[in-house]
């Protein structure tokens, strides 16, 4: 018995996902009703900054539950969704860079169902990386997923990445920003200092900023001034610089405070901030994405033991 496999039905604008035509038949081992998986269909999009899905594939129909387990329907129970891109980082510069891709799961109409996030490592100059990302488990009761689409790409020099996981960096250090905080147009986005390493690192101070634009070059005009009272009371980095030792497994916090008030002028938009724990310590490159407007400040909390 055959059944005409349903097309993808997906705007140009978006993803336009080349299905194949033909039909599908059914499997005999599969339940009446049971999803059976769409071939992969091509994506002819251009790349987002170096990052291009080549391929979509989306089940073409979900299983019909045939169970109630106690009072929980079947259809109500998580499942993983089968929707997943393959994709392709491709690194056009001079240097190596390490990548971190936004992935949204959307309906027809645009709303987005998931996100997820990969970090590709260490793409050489010239070279290529691909992967796979798949949205996992979708919540019952959620609208049909028919796109997926590269929703923001941030890259950093691979010797300047952050690492909150993995191998411990040759500086005996992992640095990263945390997703923030953002209420009534205040943010905050936190600084963790990690010693991996074997030996104490002492800290007295602030950290050293430098602001970046999307090319990674430096954006004068910005004030970065110290504590987070500078910036509204209240955001747990009032207290000034003290010094302390962070021993091996320890953690540091700093953080990162501005307002996005946009008045007269130019709004200003920082996507990267290249960080140095204390003068003379290894950079690391963090992407926060400072939507300044056109207030012009930028506050740093000094550093403080996160267990305390």
């Amino acid at each position: 018995m055959r059944r005409s496999r349903p097309r993808l039905l997906v705007p140009a604008a978006v993803l336009l996902l080349a299905t194949a035509c033909g039909a599908e038949h059914a499997d005999p081992d599969r339940g009446a009703g049971a999803a059976v998986p769409a071939p992969r269909a091509a994506v002819t999009d251009p790349p987002v900054d170096g990052v291009r899905i080549t391929s979509v594939t989306i089940p073409s129909a979900s299983p019909t539950p045939s169970a109630t387990l106690g009072s929980v329907h079947a259809d109500q129970l998580p499942r993983d969704s089968g929707i997943s891109a393959a994709y392709q980082v491709s690194n056009g510069g001079a240097e190596a860079m390490t990548y971190t891709v936004l992935f949204a799961f959307t309906t027809d109409s645009g709303g987005v169902m998931g996100n997820k996030e990969v970090t590709v490592s260490g793409v050489g100059p010239g070279r290529s990386r691909s992967g796979t990302v798949g949205l996992g488990v979708l919540a019952p009761g959620a609208s049909p997923v028919t796109r997926v689409k590269v929703e923001k790409v941030s890259k950093v020099p691979a010797d300047e990445a952050p690492a909150r996981t993995g191998a411990c960096p040759a500086s005996g250090l992992r640095l990263w920003a945390d997703d923030g905080d953002a209420a009534m147009g205040l943010r905050v986005v936190g600084l963790h200092l990690q010693n991996c390493g074997t030996r104490d690192y002492s800290l007295d101070g602030y950290p050293q900023l430098s602001l970046l634009d999307g090319d990674r070059e430096p954006v004068d005009g910005i004030r970065i001034l110290h504590g987070g009272t500078a910036i509204a009371s209240g955001t747990g980095f009032d207290d000034p610089p003290a010094p302390f030792t962070l021993k091996p497994g320890q953690t540091a916090l700093s953080g990162l405070i501005w307002r996005n008030t946009t008045l007269a002028g130019t709004s200003v938009d920082v996507p990267y901030v290249r960080v140095l724990a204390k003068p003379g310590a290894a950079p690391v490159t963090v992407a926060p994405g400072l939507d300044l407007g056109t207030t012009g400040r930028l506050g740093v909390g000094a550093w403080k033991r996160a267990d305390r």
